[in-house]
C-alpha cells in the first residue's frame, strides 16, 4: 500500500447513457464511440503510476477495464455524495493523499495526476480546473465534506464557488493546469483528440451520413 491514492470515476459505457449532451448532436452511437476512446486515454494516463488506484464505476464493475486494480461501484445520491463517499473510504483505509479524476479528458496524462499528489504535500486541497468552470481533478489530504455539499454540479460557477468557500475557511488550496473535457460537439471538434483521430472521425461520419 502507498500513502497516496488515485480514484478514477468511470461511467459504464452503455449506449444512451454516456455523453448525453454530445449525443444530442452526433447521436447515441457517436457519443458511445467518443466516450470509449476517452476511457482508453484515462486508462493509459493511470496505467504506470507508482501509487495505488481505485476505480469506481457508475453502475457495475467491468473486469476487463483496469484489470489489476481495486474496483467498486459509486455510492450516493448525487455526484457530490458519490465523490465524498469514495474519499471517506480512502481516508478510512489509511491513505494520506487522495486525488480523484473523471474519465472524459482527452489531454489528461500521468503528470497531471502526479502534480496533484505533489501539491498535497503543502496544501489540504488541489483542483484541476476545467475550461467549462468545473474541475477535472480534486485532491485532498484531509476530508472536507462541505466541498461536496450543496454545489451547482455541471454549472460554470462550480469551481469558483468551491474555491471561495475554502478560502473563507482558511483552507490552503492549489490549482493545476486547466484542461478541457468533452461535453458538447463544439468541445469535440475543437480538440486535438478528435482532429488527430482519423478513425474516430470516420466512424462518426458514417454514423451520421
Amino acid at each position: 500500500m502507498t500513502d497516496a491514492l488515485v480514484i478514477v470515476f468511470v461511467k459504464n459505457i452503455k449506449l444512451g447513457t454516456v455523453k448525453t449532451r454530445l449525443a444530442k448532436t452526433i447521436g447515441d452511437f457517436g457519443a458511445f464511440e467518443v466516450y470509449t476512446e476517452l476511457v482508453k486515454i484515462t486508462e493509459k494516463a493511470t496505467a504506470n503510476l507508482p501509487i495505488d488506484k481505485r476505480i469506481y464505476f457508475s453502475d457495475a464493475i467491468v473486469d476487463s477495464q483496469w484489470p489489476n486494480d481495486f474496483k467498486a461501484v459509486q455510492k450516493g445520491f448525487d455526484l457530490g455524495e458519490r465523490m465524498c463517499n469514495a474519499f471517506k473510504d480512502g481516508f478510512r483505509n489509511g491513505y494520506k493523499k487522495i486525488v480523484l479524476i473523471g474519465s472524459d479528458l482527452p489531454n489528461i496524462n500521468s503528470k497531471h495526476i502526479e502534480n496533484g499528489i505533489e501539491a498535497l504535500e503543502k496544501n489540504e486541497a488541489v483542483f484541476g480546473p476545467a475550461q467549462d468552470g468545473g474541475y477535472y481533478l480534486i485532491g485532498l489530504s484531509k476530508l472536507h465534506p462541505s466541498i461536496f455539499q450543496n454545489k451547482p454540479w455541471s454549472q460554470p460557477n462550480l469551481l469558483n464557488l468551491t474555491l471561495q468557500e475554502l478560502h473563507n475557511s482558511n483552507i490552503k488550496v492549489a490549482t493545476l493546469d486547466t484542461l478541457n473535457d468533452i461535453d458538447t460537439y463544439e468541445d469535440l471538434i475543437a480538440s486535438d483528440f478528435y482532429k488527430n483521430n482519423q478513425k474516430l472521425q470516420e466512424k462518426i461520419q458514417q454514423l451520421n451520413d
